[in-house]
C-alpha cells in the first residue's frame, strides 16, 4: 500500500504527518520550537532547531511505515543563508513576520514598487525574502564576501531542509516559493536580474526553480532511499489540499496568520487593491495563479492570550470564554503585533485595544481577539471582490478552524457560507498529494478535487445592520492606527 510522508515546516512547530493510499492521515508527529525576538519587530529562529526538529517528527511518523515519497510544505519567506561546503548558517533564519527592513523598502519605494509588483507580483515590503538576504549581506561580517566568492547559498525553508536531506547534493526549490522571494520574475518564471541587482544578491546563492510536482532529489537519512517528489509553500499547499483547482475557487487557512488564495487559472491578475499576485501550483511547466490576502496575525493572537496575558492556558479556551462575553460591550483589538498585511500594508503599526471599560475581563478580550480574524478576513474578501468578478467559494482549514464559535463568526460577519473540510490538515495534505502525483500513486486534480468532502458548513446568523455595525467599530479602529 502506498504512503507519502508530509514534513510541515511551520512558523511555531515542525510537523510529519504519514498519509496512506487514500490521502488519510494514519500517523502524525509535532514539536514546537523557539521563537527568537531579538529587538523590537524583529523574529528569528535558529536553523539547526528547525533541521533538529524536523528530522526528529520525521523519524518519529515513520515507525510503523515505510513511505514511496516525501511531499515538503514550509513556512514562506522565511530567509536562511549558510555555507555551501558545510551547511552551517551564517545566521540565524529571519521569520517572515520580521520588520526590520521595513526603513529600506521605504526608501526606495518610489523608484522601485510599481517596477517590483509589475515583475512579481508582490508588494514592496519587509515580508518577503529579498530585502532579509540583503541584511544578512549588508549586517554579517564577513558574509558579503563570502557570498561574492560563490560560497554561500540561499534559500527559503523547503530549499534548507531539501540540501540538508540530500547532504548537499541539491539547491532547488519549487516555484510556489520562488515567487515569494521579491527576486522571481512570475510571468516569464525565471530569477529577476534586475532585482537581484538592485538587491546586491549573486545569482550564485539561489536554488534551481522546479514544478511543485518533480524529482527534489533523494535522501537516505531517514532509512533506505526515499524520493522527495512534492513541494510547496505552505499556503499553496494548503489551496491544492482544498482541491482549489479552478478559476474562482478560495481558501483561508488560519495559522500563525491567516492566508487567503483566490484561484485565478492562467490569469495573472494584478491587484488594484494591495492584494499579491502569485502562484498557486506549478504542474508540468505550467504555474496557475492565485491572488493572495496575507494576514499576519490569526492565530497568533491566541498565542499571545495564552504566552503574553496568561488569560488561557490552552488555545481552545479562547473559544470557550468568547461566547460568554459581555454582548453590550463593544470591544475591538488590531492586533497588529508585527504591523499590518493586506490590504493595508502599514509595517510600522502596532497592536491596540480599543473600547476597554472597568467590566471588560478576559472573556470581553478573548471573544475581540477573535472576532480581529473574521473582520481580517472581511477586509481581504473585500478587496478580492474588487479585483476578481464573480462568487467565490470559501473553504477554511488551519488549527483555528477547528473552532466552531471563531468559524460562525466569521460566517456573520462575511455574511456568507464557510466549508469545513471533513481534513482540516490540508496543508500536509497538499504537500503529500504533490509527491503521490509525481509517483502516479494519486489521481490527476480533476479526479482528486471529487474526494474533497464537507465535514460542516457554517452559514450567517446575524442580519445586514448588524454585521454593518460590528464592522464600522472595525474600520474605525483600524482607522485610529493608520491615519
Amino acid at each position: 500500500m502506498t504512503h507519502i510522508l508530509a514534513i510541515d515546516q511551520g512558523t511555531t512547530s515542525s510537523r510529519a504527518i504519514m498519509f496512506d493510499a487514500d490521502l488519510r492521515p494514519v500517523e502524525t508527529a509535532q514539536q514546537e520550537f523557539t521563537q527568537h525576538f531579538p529587538k523590537s519587530g524583529w523574529v528569528e529562529h535558529d536553523p539547526e532547531e528547525i533541521w533538529e526538529t524536523t528530522l526528529s517528527v520525521s523519524k518519529q511518523a515513520l515507525r510503523d511505515y515505510t513511505p514511496d515519497a516525501i511531499g515538503i510544505t514550509n513556512q514562506r519567506e522565511t530567509t536562511i543563508v549558510w555555507d555551501r561546503k558545510t551547511g552551517t548558517a551564517v545566521y540565524n533564519a529571519i521569520v517572515w513576520q520580521d520588520r526590520r527592513t521595513g526603513d529600506y523598502c521605504d526608501s526606495i519605494r518610489d523608484e522601485w514598487a510599481d517596477t517590483i509588483n509589475r515583475k512579481t507580483g508582490l508588494v514592496l515590503d519587509s515580508y518577503f525574502s529579498a530585502t532579509k538576504v540583503k541584511w544578512i549581506l549588508d549586517n554579517v561580517d564577513g558574509v558579503r564576501a563570502r557570498a561574492d566568492a560563490g560560497d554561500l547559498l540561499f534559500g527559503t525553508i523547503d530549499s534548507f531542509l531539501i540540501w540538508r536531506l540530500t547532504q548537499g547534493d541539491r539547491h532547488v526549490t519549487d516555484a510556489t516559493n520562488a515567487a515569494r522571494t521579491m527576486l522571481y520574475n512570475i510571468g516569464d518564471g525565471c530569477w529577476d536580474d534586475d532585482l537581484l541587482d538592485l538587491f546586491g544578491i549573486p545569482k550564485s546563492m539561489l536554488p534551481t526553480v522546479m514544478d511543485s510536482a518533480a524529482d527534489f532529489g533523494t535522501t537516505t537519512l531517514l532509512g533506505g532511499e526515499i524520493a522527495i517528489t512534492g513541494v510547496a509553500g505552505d499556503q499553496q499547499a494548503a489551496s491544492v489540499g482544498q482541491a482549489c483547482f479552478q478559476p474562482g475557487m478560495l481558501k483561508a487557512t488560519y495559522g500563525t496568520g491567516c492566508f487567503a488564495l483566490l484561484n485565478t487559472g492562467d490569469d495573472m491578475v494584478l491587484s488594484q487593491n494591495k492584494l499579491l499576485t502569485t502562484i498557486a501550483y506549478q504542474l508540468n511547466g505550467k504555474p496557475t495563479y492565485a491572488l493572495e490576502g496575507s494576514i499576519f496575525i490569526a492565530g497568533a493572537v491566541v498565542q499571545w492570550l495564552r504566552d503574553g496575558l496568561g488569560i488561557i492556558d490552552n488555545a481552545a479556551q479562547a473559544g470557550d470564554l468568547a461566547p460568554t462575553a459581555d454582548p453590550e460591550q463593544a470591544v475591538y483589538f488590531v492586533p497588529a503585533f508585527t504591523g499590518l498585511g493586506a490590504p493595508y500594508w502599514k509595517a510600522d503599526v502596532r497592536g491596540a485595544i480599543f473600547g476597554l471599560t472597568r467590566g471588560t475581563g478576559p472573556a470581553e478580550i478573548a471573544r475581540a481577539a477573535l472576532e480581529s480574524v473574521a473582520f481580517q478576513t472581511a477586509d481581504l474578501m473585500t478587496a478580492m471582490s474588487r479585483d476578481w468578478q464573480g462568487d467565490a467559494v470559501l473553504r477554511v482549514d488551519g488549527g483555528m478552524a477547528n473552532s466552531d464559535w471563531t468559524m460562525q463568526n466569521l460566517a456573520d460577519q462575511l455574511g456568507a457560507p464557510v466549508d469545513r473540510p471533513s481534513v482540516t490538515e490540508t496543508t500536509a495534505k497538499g504537500a503529500a498529494y504533490l509527491a503521490g502525483l509525481y509517483i502516479g500513486a494519486y489521481p490527476a486534480p480533476d479526479e482528486f478535487a471529487k474526494t474533497w468532502a464537507l465535514e460542516r458548513q457554517f452559514t450567517p446568523q446575524i442580519d445586514a445592520k448588524t454585521r454593518a455595525a460590528r464592522y464600522a467599530g472595525w474600520t474605525d479602529a483600524i482607522g485610529r492606527l493608520t491615519n
